[in-house]
């Protein structure tokens, strides 16, 4: 199963919230972004949050977790074990990025989380797609031509390999302190990207016009 949660930054793409939910076995909103997921026009499973920041009543037919303002995770994270409980393994999770900084960095720290439980989630926008890579072999394919960066993530290096890319790694030390990760690219229709220790985060440019 997977699952697509919308979360509550202020960046709403309603496109792609509906491209995305068309594809969903769960869909579940973390409080705001029941109200982006009333603007895209889709109807979701459930609805999670203290509702702080949510403008919109919520009530219809699909289950709602009312959450204590005074809480230890984020709405988010909360919809991420709603999820996990759930049996989905793929979590997309829109309207996570361009919103209050420490909320980003939260929703980036989410996917160690997820990943520590077994799943595997993407933090998706219309400018960026982001995934946690922890030890193993990764394959993209049909990105050619578009921008991508590497950063270490929760761990001080990652040993990783890149083949088709415009700049190539073989078992290459990636030191956190040193971010030189920033902007390869994709060359050929498929790339492989190989984490021999440590985990890392891939930042994918889905447009280049956003450069």
């Amino acid at each position: 199963m997977n699952c697509l949660i919308i979360a509550g930054s202020p960046d709403c793409d309603v496109e792609l919230i509906r491209d995305e939910a068309l594809s969903c076995d769960l869909l579940i909103c973390a409080d705001r972004g029941y109200s982006h997921a009333k603007r895209a026009g889709v109807i979701p499973d459930i609805v999670i949050g203290d509702f702080d920041s949510c403008r919109d009543e919520v009530a219809g037919d699909f289950e709602t977790v009312k959450l204590n303002t005074d809480k230890d995770f984020t709405d988010t994270l909360v919809c991420a074990e709603k999820a996990l409980e759930y049996g989905c393994k793929e979590i997309t999770i829109l309207s996570a990025l361009g919103g209050r900084l420490d909320h980003t960095l939260a929703n980036f720290y989410l996917l160690s989380f997820i990943n520590s439980k077994g799943g595997r989630a993407v933090l998706l926008s219309a400018k960026e797609r982001i995934e946690l890579m922890p030890k193993g072999t990764f394959w993209f394919d049909d990105l050619k031509g578009l921008t991508f960066s590497l950063f270490p993530f929760g761990c001080e290096s990652a040993v990783l390999s890149v083949k088709g890319a415009q700049y190539e790694l073989d078992e290459y030390t990636l030191k956190s302190e040193v971010p030189i990760g920033v902007s390869n690219v994709f060359s050929s229709e498929r790339c492989e990207i190989k984490v021999s220790s440590g985990a890392v985060i891939i930042i994918i440019n889905q447009n280049n016009d956003f450069l």
